[in-house]
């Protein structure tokens, strides 16, 4: 499907306010094939993050221990495993194709969640949630960087991160009546899903992308496989240091953020008092500004560097979960999760791009594959050692601010990298590891 003449005809992008548009505007093609993908990251956004929002009230209702809390969560990222698989794939089957399967996939195990009566099965429908939902979320970040131009690379990523944490805003508006709906917690999973199959459906207008169109122009199918594990090789051989950067980075921040990330809903409630409602006025106004500053800071980026920005959101975040999990008796210091929120937006959204942006097309998703890999695994190791912290220093707090320490390497990783903002894809590929 590759479209009309007229899908290359630039328009302006009436639904952002002028500071946030993309420098050098959108085609056509661009606009319809962000839309298509981002209103699909916005409700996947809503459905990873009600775990994280309601784990109090799932604990209660399936009997999670509190130092099982975290491992209950490791367990359900090995679901990267399979969805690493299933993003592979894209490399011979086309982006578009597996797109559709990634989203129907995520509707029907989002519906079935509502459903559990046991942690055991809430595990498993959660784990084939995310198989599809993890792959959904590699591909997105693929199909952005080889469809948008090289001056709005780094906006798009930025923005596309914004909309899936939008998702978890809408979340936490819904939260605010969990105790109001029929069901509790079960209800947002049945609401969840609705959009999924109505997105689903709206995909089939999602083109293919034209770099995917161009590879398999130049070779068959049925020598797609060999060629791709030939070229992951390849890669390995001619750019151990940006492939090795990539993971490392990658690796180490998600090592030191998922724990933070995913236990301050609870801590809000558990440590600082706020109720489910006041933890959505605090989430609504808090996540808008988050969003709103990653949009932008995806656009800086594409001015001074994906590497400094990226940088700049890991240490953003640390200083503002210290703050946030340090037990320091100061008024109003839960405030301190905006800042903290949106350096994790800003540098988790970039590394994903970093991965899609440094390789050649033909093994792209492979490789973005390959960094969410590496980074949800390591978060699933990071929760799965803050039970035993817990344990140890009393606390979710002290627990989660040992595991972000390792921060630094992140950085150091990031900084390493080369810099592919305002460069054509093709450019970045051909660079020498060394340069």
């Amino acid at each position: 499907m590759s479209g009309s003449a007229g899908d290359d005809r630039l328009i302006n992008i009436r639904w952002l306010p002028p500071i946030l548009r993309p420098p050098g505007g959108m085609t056509v093609r661009q606009e319809r094939v962000f839309l298509l993908v981002g209103v699909a990251m916005l409700f996947a956004g809503y459905d990873m993050n009600v775990f994280g929002l309601a784990a109090p009230q799932i604990q209660e209702s399936l009997g999670i221990p509190e130092d099982k809390l975290s491992l209950t969560l490791a367990f359900i990222r090995l679901a990267t495993i399979a969805a690493l698989v299933l993003a592979w794939s894209a490399d011979m089957v086309g982006r578009r194709r597996l797109l559709l399967v990634t989203i129907f996939g995520q509707a029907i195990a989002t519906l079935a969640t509502g459903f559990v009566t046991s942690a055991p099965q809430f595990i498993l429908c959660q784990i084939l949630t995310r198989v599809f939902g993890y792959a959904e979320e590699m591909l997105c970040y693929v199909v952005i960087a080889e469809e948008m131009g090289a001056t709005a690379r780094g906006w798009s990523t930025g923005t596309l991160a914004s909309l899936n944490y939008m998702g978890g805003g809408i979340a936490s508006a819904v939260f605010a009546a969990v105790t109001l709906m029929p069901y509790g917690w079960r209800s947002m999973y049945v609401i969840g899903s609705v959009p999924l199959f109505l997105v689903a459906y709206m995909r089939r207008q999602l083109p293919e992308t034209k770099r995917f169109e161009v590879e398999q122009n130049v070779e068959k199918l049925s020598t797609r496989v060999g060629k791709a594990l030939e070229q992951t090789r390849r890669l390995a051989h001619e750019h151990p240091r940006r492939l090795t950067g990539i993971l490392i980075a990658a690796g180490a921040f998600g090592f030191a953020i998922w724990p933070a990330e995913f236990l301050w809903p609870k801590y809000l409630q558990s440590n600082y008092g706020l109720a489910p409602h006041e933890v959505t006025m605090l989430i609504i106004p808090g996540g808008l500004l988050a969003v709103a500053v990653t949009i932008f800071a995806g656009r800086l980026s594409d001015r001074i560097g994906r590497r400094i920005m990226a940088s700049a959101g890991c240490v953003l975040s640390t200083i503002g979960f210290i703050g946030f999990y340090g037990g320091w008796h100061i008024p109003n210091m839960w405030l301190s999760w905006i800042p903290a929120f949106l350096g994790f937006l800003i540098a988790d959204a970039l590394i994903a791009g970093l991965s899609a942006e440094l390789v050649p097309t033909a093994y792209r998703a492979t490789v973005s594959g390959l960094r969410y890999l590496v980074a949800i695994l390591s978060g699933a190791v990071s929760l799965a050692l803050e039970g035993p912290l817990y344990d140890l220093l009393h606390g979710h707090g002290p627990a989660s601010l040992v595991l972000i320490s390792v921060m630094p390497i992140a950085i150091i990783a990031l900084l390493s990298l080369p810099e592919p903002a305002g460069r054509e894809l093709e450019d970045i590929a051909m660079q020498p590891d060394h340069a």
